[in-house]
């Protein structure tokens, strides 16, 4: 094609631009290119290579199940020990070596937990106290005191993990710097976080036990300042001050009773109508107040509480004290002499009254006492103290399943209603409450929305992506690659038909024996009747040649009206030198 302009003549009035190849149009290009006979020869065999390239993809993409992370951060040693593990147990796993993650199937992921744990895999970091071991020479205090916390931590969560209802665990531990004045001295504390097992859950004896197992290994640290907390973030440990606590306990209590008493109506009526038979709730209103009583009693006749006086005697013919003392005198004492007795006046110094009849004799050697005697009745103190626990009223309430034909007689009932109350020691002083009815059950296991969906099979998303992929590819086969290959078929039988159809010997274009040509679009016989028929392919005409759209389409039109019609054609083209002028000799 030429840049240049073409001159104006009178068939050109004007100058036509001619645009180089290079500036047009590029879908008329790829037009072009897709036009040419080795392309579009080659094109359905690449749109096939495609298509089942494109299968082969999608079968990839949707056959592969969904990996799920089994560890996150491992070192390359312990990525080795998983993997080469892995594959002994015929476990495909995967590393992501941008996010340095291990990957296994989801169907293979609690599989492959198990195995690796049972060999102990992957190795676990050096902890607890062997973080000490690894100190190098010539660490500042701080640091080697921080270590040693650290192995503390590490070493407590250890122990916390040996219950069979924790997981994992981690322990916090706060410990203040060691002040030398005492008021700046604050005390330690600690913190545990616990993860539990799947449906498993602490008793407040377990965690006490946790809160002493770390109060107990840190030094200074009291059990009030230990805070266990669970991963959903409540708070395990209660303090025992407050009216909150305290009511915690009263509901505890209670609940305790009602379980009791609970227990004791399954472990009775399981045996009699059968486990599920049955539904039994107790309310017990239980006195958790705690009263103490104090009562002082007297008796009516007085005692000597105190005594204090003098008195004074006549030792005018007393013989003064002799002899050693602390031991007896061998003397005989004096001989006794018989003084009449003055009567009392009340004054000092004077003897005292006459005795009374039948009372004791006086002394005769007591002149005048002064006392002060007091007296103070019997006192007995009694102090009473009721501990909380009492029931003040018990409710019991027993549900029966009516039997499947016909219903519980109402003697049957009352025996049961008698058997529950003596179970739960039925007291009429305190007004209990004991019913018992049969009614029918209401059946759960017909219920609908109860039973689960069978789409919540752990084995539907695996087949529903399998079946996916076989459907995509079946529909590739079909839809693609099938019509392909009918029309590459197709085009051959067409290029072999007009010589199969001839008889032996016959040339194309040569007329039969009624006189009409052959490949006329007639079916010929190859052989005896019976033989298979092979179609030929319709001829081609001069309007066919004419109409062609494409310098390519009449050139094939050409060459099929030449191979379906010699004749014609080397009469045309005798023509056609016929009437070539001839050339200028020289």
């Amino acid at each position: 094609m030429s840049n240049a302009l073409a001159p104006a003549t009178p068939q050109n009035p004007a100058p036509v631009t001619i645009v180089p190849e290079k500036f047009a149009n590029p879908l008329r290009q790829i037009q072009g290119v897709m036009a040419q006979p080795a392309v579009r020869r080659a094109g359905p065999m690449a749109l096939m290579v495609g298509l089942i390239g494109a299968a082969g993809l999608a079968w990839s993409a949707l056959s592969t199940p969904p990996q799920k992370t089994l560890f996150a951060g491992l070192p390359d040693s312990d990525k080795a020990a998983v993997t080469t593990a892995l594959s002994a147990a015929n476990i495909p796993s995967h590393i992501d070596d941008s996010a340095g993650t291990l990957t296994v199937n989801e169907e293979d992921y609690s599989k492959a937990r198990l195995l690796l744990a049972g060999q102990g895999l992957p190795k676990a970091a050096p902890g607890g106290y062997a973080i000490l071991d690894e100190l190098p020479m010539g660490v500042s205090r701080a640091v080697e005191g921080e270590r040693l916390r650290q192995a503390r931590e590490t070493e407590l969560a250890r122990s916390i993990q040996e219950i069979d209802a924790v997981a994992e665990a981690r322990v916090h531990l706060a410990m203040p710097e060691t002040s030398v004045f005492v008021r700046d001295n604050a005390s330690p504390s600690a913190s545990v976080v616990i993860k539990l097992q799947g449906g498993r859950s602490l008793s407040e004896a377990q965690v006490r036990s946790i809160v002493n197992l770390v109060a107990s290994s840190v030094p200074g640290l009291k059990p009030d300042a230990v805070t266990v907390v669970d991963q959903m973030g409540g708070l395990l440990t209660k303090t025992g001050d407050g009216p909150e606590s305290a009511n915690d306990k009263r509901i505890e209590f209670q609940r305790q009773v009602e379980d009791k008493y609970r227990q004791q109506l399954i472990q009775l009526l399981t045996p009699l109508v059968g486990a599920g038979n049955f539904s039994a709730e107790v309310q017990a209103d239980v006195n958790l107040d705690e009263t103490s009583a104090t009562r002082e009693s007297y008796d009516k006749e007085g005692r000597l509480r105190a005594e204090t006086g003098n008195w004074t005697g006549n030792m005018a013919s007393g013989a003064p004290p002799a002899g050693i003392p602390g031991a007896l005198s061998n003397t005989p004492p004096p001989a006794s002499q018989l003084s009449t007795p003055q009567p009392a006046t009340g004054a000092p110094g004077t003897p005292n009254a006459q005795p009374t009849p039948g009372g004791p004799a006086p002394d005769a050697a007591k002149q005048s006492d002064a006392f002060q005697r007091a007296y103070d009745l019997n006192k007995e103190v009694s102090v009473t103290r009721a501990a909380p626990g009492n029931i003040k009223r018990l409710s019991v309430a027993v549900l029966l399943r009516d039997p499947d034909k016909g219903k519980r007689t109402a003697m049957e009932i009352q025996q049961i209603n008698d058997l529950v109350k003596s179970a739960v020691g039925f007291d009429q002083a305190r007004n209990d409450n004991v019913t018992v009815i049969s009614r029918k059950f209401a059946d759960s296991a017909v219920d609908p929305a109860a039973a689960p969906k069978w789409y919540d099979n752990a084995l539907v998303p695996m087949l529903a992506r399998n079946l996916t992929a076989v459907l995509i590819a079946l529909l590739v086969l079909l839809l693609g690659v099938r019509p392909i290959a009918k029309a590459l078929m197709k085009k051959r039988e067409d290029a072999i038909a007009p010589a199969a159809a001839l008889p032996n010997g016959a040339t194309p274009g040569a007329a039969s024996g009624d006189g009409s040509p052959a490949g006329d679009g007639q079916s010929v016989a190859d052989g005896a009747e019976g033989t298979d028929q092979i179609e030929v392919a319709a001829p081609v005409s001069l309007d066919q040649i004419e109409t062609s759209r494409s310098y390519e389409e009449r050139i094939d039109a050409v060459r099929g009206f030449t191979r379906d019609n010699p004749a014609r054609a080397a009469l045309a083209v005798r023509d056609m030198i016929a009437v070539a002028p001839e050339e200028p000799k020289p």
